[in-house]
């Protein structure tokens, strides 16, 4: 498949930690929808972020398997400062393509790319993060996301049988076991895709 899109804005990972700072600082969110709700969660990404782009670190054999990338590759993630996977993810996914001169990690906000999220849908939704990789001819490489595979299944899971609890509990289980992880599933899908 080729990447035949136009971009709207697109952000360096700084960029985007600096839009993120600024829509905090006005008490806004990105996207059209801006209920205090998403505006709150911004917040709270911020902080996830700022935590994450310190504490996380590279696995040796994710170092390696990136060192290993011979083509160029520029990686697109659609992205939203509200959204709570993207907060866990971004820190991880910016550092891997960091410590490659072959990869160009680019992020675009979602509801300004309508277009491009609806060609990457997850399960029929507008799910991010989503990223996509594309090779120097735009042909598409590989595409990941909207989370790791065991966050996913435990978000697919609770969808399909909530038991008893209730999307906010979820939430917090689910922010949980990012902690717990420390980005390990992420890593380890990036080598099998790299």
């Amino acid at each position: 498949m080729k990447f035949e899109f136009a971009l709207n804005e697109t952000f360096s990972y700084v960029q985007y930690m600096e839009l993120i700072e600024s829509l905090v600082s006005q008490n806004k969110t990105s996207g059209p929808n801006q209920s205090q709700i998403l505006i709150d969660f911004t917040s709270l990404n911020l902080k996830r972020l700022q935590r994450l782009n310190k504490r996380l670190t590279l696995r040796p054999d994710v170092i390696a398997a990136i060192g290993e990338v011979k083509q160029s590759q520029r990686w697109i993630l659609i992205s939203e400062a509200w959204c709570g996977d993207c907060a866990q993810n971004l820190p991880i996914i910016n550092k891997m393509a960091s410590i490659s001169d072959k990869i160009d990690l680019q992020i675009i906000e979602r509801d300004a790319n309508l277009e491009v999220m609806d060609a990457f849908l997850t399960n029929g939704g507008r799910s991010v993060p989503k990223l996509i990789s594309v090779d120097a001819d735009n042909n598409v490489l590989f595409t990941w996301g909207p989370r790791p595979k065991v966050a996913q299944d435990m978000f697919l899971a609770h969808k399909k049988n909530p038991g008893t609890e209730t999307p906010e509990e979820f939430k917090t289980t689910l922010h949980k076991w990012y902690t717990k992880d420390k980005s390990n599933e992420v890593q380890s899908e990036f080598i099998a895709l790299l």
